[in-house]
């Protein structure tokens, strides 16, 4: 009984726990209000509000749903690849882990750029030049070493993050309510801010909106390394849902109470807004809390997409050096390749790409949805712990996020990649990214072309 206790007990110990779990989780998809400043400065307090609780309902919810129902029927590693391949087959499959990891590309360049941006706040002279880049670089390559320590450890280390990220918030929040409750404040619910050139407009907000609501399905790639992942999953990803909406809206109200005008806030202006209510030093906070953003979503976002190309080599569509591990179980060799794509890539304009990250990851979505339902119908009788309604509510669920994907869609078809006179300047997000994506079947096809061959050497060579 000894020896098997203990091995029980260094099981558990070694698999990351619910809250780690959640904590994980919040930092794949939002990383605090970091990010949803556009929101506020192209829609205005009350539209913004609107907008942040909204979306919860119609995109947030019917995907933790599915991500809740499908990580605890099937906790596999590889998550969502593992879901669609198994429901829709191994095209499909192979559609689902391409998307995923071009999203990323598009997706990853961002957070780096974050943690500039908020360090240069500091002094301008720290981020000047060439040493963006490198401050960039440094992001990557500390989230790499993060990241070799193992699932548990990024899951456990999310927790303080996620402490001491939100801690400025907690101040300013009270100290705005307190400042609109005292009538030392003119509240600006119905202004929609006027700035010349600069207004990012209702339809760029809600895209920004859905990016900032985007990545739930993240956590499941993890699924081995995470303890009792039948429950844990679908208590997780609700609880998450709830946490991002909360920290999104909060901050948003205490600043209209506060009387803070909505005119000129972009990116990295939580800082000034702190300052405005609280003085230097919670502005000085929220700085520090927007670089902690930057490599905190890098940090729980590599663990999760450095796990596709190690479910993929295990089923022969990738090299077979992606399932090298270390002694922690962690999948070294796709943290290192996926660490070195994305530091080649932070030196493009990606942040006027969040439209084409949206469209690829949207799509992917609408594959999980469907290999939801294709898995009701081929396999009833999977042990499915958490069951996301009927087959009928199961249907539903992809409604609301299909019609905000196809809006995106819409709305991308206008937005240019490049500035009049670039290469770019006639290529539209829509035409890039599905370019991007109609490569998936291409490679497909070739991958499954020199298998066979590699197959048919091997057969003619044994005598």
């Amino acid at each position: 009984m000894g020896p098997k206790t203990h091995s029980a007990k260094s099981s558990v110990m070694g698999k990351m726990r619910f809250l780690p779990l959640v904590a994980a989780t919040y930092f794949m998809v939002a990383g605090g209000p970091y990010g949803i400043e556009d929101i506020l400065g192209g829609a205005g307090y009350a539209r913004a509000i609107v907008i942040l609780l909204a979306l919860p309902l119609i995109w947030s919810l019917p995907t933790a749903l599915m991500i809740g129902e499908l990580a605890a029927a099937i906790p596999a590693e590889g998550g969502f690849y593992i879901w669609v391949r198994r429901g829709l087959g191994r095209f499909w499959g192979y559609q689902e882990g391409w998307l995923s990891l071009t999203a990323s590309i598009f997706d990853m360049a961002l957070y780096p750029s974050i943690f500039v941006l908020y360090l240069g706040k500091f002094s301008p002279a720290l981020t000047a030049g060439p040493r963006a880049y490198l401050w960039s670089v440094g992001v990557v390559a500390l989230c790499c070493a993060w990241n070799l320590r193992g699932a548990p450890r990024v899951g456990s280390d999310s927790l303080w993050l996620f402490a001491v990220l939100l801690a400025p918030f907690a101040v300013f929040v009270a100290l705005g309510l307190e400042r609109g409750l005292s009538g030392h404040a003119v509240m600006h619910w119905g202004r929609t801010p006027q700035i010349p050139g600069a207004s990012l407009g209702l339809s760029t907000a809600i895209l920004v909106a859905l990016w900032n609501y985007m990545g739930w399905d993240n956590a499941s790639t993890i699924a081995r390394e995470v303890d009792e992942p039948q429950r844990n999953y679908p208590r997780a990803m609700i609880s998450a849902a709830l946490l991002t909406a909360f920290t999104y809206v909060l901050p948003l109200v205490a600043m209209a109470v506060a009387g803070l005008s909505p005119a000129g806030f972009s990116t990295g202006s939580w800082a000034v807004a702190g300052g405005q209510i609280g003085g230097p030093l919670l502005g000085i906070a929220i700085v520090i809390g927007g670089m902690i953003n930057g490599v905190g979503m890098f940090n729980a976002l590599m663990m999760s997409y450095t796990r596709l190309p190690t479910a993929m080599a295990a089923d022969g569509l990738l090299p077979r050096i992606f399932l090298r591990r270390n002694r922690r179980n962690v999948p070294w060799a796709s943290v290192c390749a996926c660490g070195f794509a994305w530091a080649l890539a932070l030196s493009l304009p990606f942040e006027r790409l969040i439209s084409i990250d949206l469209i690829l990851y949207g799509t992917s979505l609408i594959l999980e949805f469907m290999a939801l339902i294709a898995l009701r119908l081929r396999e009833p009788e999977l042990p499915r712990p958490f069951r996301a309604g009927s087959l009928g509510v199961a249907c539903l669920l992809g409604v609301g996020p299909g019609i905000l994907i196809a809006y995106a869609l819409y709305v991308s078809r206008l937005e240019k990649l490049g500035d009049p006179g670039t290469p770019l300047a006639g290529v539209s997000s829509l035409l890039f990214a599905a370019g991007v994506a109609l490569l998936g079947p291409l490679l497909y096809a070739t991958t499954v072309a020199l298998a066979r061959r590699k197959l048919r050497s091997a057969d003619e060579s044994i005598p």
